[in-house]
């Protein structure tokens, strides 16, 4: 029986424990604004490019006869992750196609790409199972170096530019009107994106990264109102549940990533029929019906935003 001291004192548990964290806090900034764009889905287009980058730095390895042989998988799925998000984008402003096809595209251009390379570095299709759903055991010490500083440069951009960003996301029209660098913002918000799916591979997997990024926003829009509120509650709910998830599977025999997704989206019908239950003793009440939180959020959300976009043109002085 694995004792919480162990926990604490073994390299192969605390690891993960601390990328669970890292994960928890930047996944749900970045999917604050993907939730915004109406872009929910851009995680899993880059969640598939990942996995061509993995195979890609597998196949260097063997080339170099590197050791282990994925050695070189995270800074390679890193690197096609941010070309992926900067595809995105130019197919999105450069040519007709829009950008759910762009997804499409990458979606299955990802997988085959992973799968054709693998074979090619001498692999087979088992050893990017791993990066699909998560491992504990393969988290290694320069893995949590790579996680803190992808982690420091998510939360500083994220938090940081929040009036920028969130102006940008919340209405871009109005904020292209008002002078503000949308597109210069929208290539932030796509390689942010990609550096949290970098991020999480080894413990949530490629597949699922994304809805740690969405689900926990989703869940804390039933709870609070506002921009920043949701995305304080979207990262509490994110870090409890990739610890408890985490937890889980340290004394469970089951795959990290599942697990911990699976906690989110809990959260989430637990949140949703939070709503629904102090909706309806509302409704039964005799003062009047308040808007429901969806509602709530738009009038807030619009307020918020013409204020977000003066605070954001008198700060970082960019123009389009």
């Amino acid at each position: 029986m694995i004792s919480p001291l162990d926990i604490l004192t073994s390299d192969l548990l605390r690891y993960p424990l601390i990328i669970a964290v890292l994960i928890g806090l930047t996944a749900p900034v970045v999917g604050t604004y993907l939730v915004q764009k109406r872009l929910s889905l851009l995680g899993d287009g880059l969640g598939h490019v990942a996995l061509t980058g993995v195979a890609v730095g597998w196949l260097v390895g063997a080339w170099t006869t590197a050791t282990p042989a994925d050695l070189l998988a995270i800074p390679g799925a890193l690197a096609a992750s941010v070309i992926g998000a900067l595809a995105i984008e130019y197919v999105r402003e450069v040519s007709h196609t829009s950008r759910d096809v762009a997804l499409a595209i990458m979606f299955y251009g990802g997988i085959a790409g992973g799968v054709v390379i693998i074979q090619l570095a001498g692999g087979t299709s088992q050893n990017l199972m791993g990066y699909l759903f998560g491992s504990l055991s393969t988290v290694t010490a320069p893995d949590l170096l790579i996680a803190l500083v992808l982690a420091v440069v998510v939360l500083v951009i994220g938090i940081g530019l929040s009036s920028l960003l969130s102006a940008v996301t919340g209405d871009e029209e109005f904020a292209r009107a008002s002078g503000l660098p949308v597109r210069a913002v929208n290539v932030l918000i796509a390689v942010m994106a990609a550096l949290t799916v970098t991020l999480s591979m080894r413990i949530v997997g490629a597949l699922m990264v994304s809805a740690l990024m969405i689900v926990p926003v989703a869940a804390a829009q039933q709870l609070v109102v506002g921009f920043t509120r949701t995305m304080r509650t979207a990262m509490v709910i994110a870090v409890v549940c990739a610890l408890g998830g985490l937890l889980i599977t340290v004394y469970v025999d089951l795959p990290p990533g599942g697990v911990i997704v699976l906690a989110t989206i809990a959260v989430y019908i637990l949140a949703l029929l939070t709503r629904t239950i102090l909706g309806s003793r509302s409704r039964t009440g005799t003062a009047p019906a308040e808007p429901d939180a969806e509602t709530r959020a738009r009038q807030e959300r619009s307020v918020e935003t013409a204020h977000e976009v003066a605070a954001a043109r008198a700060d970082s002085g960019w123009r389009r």
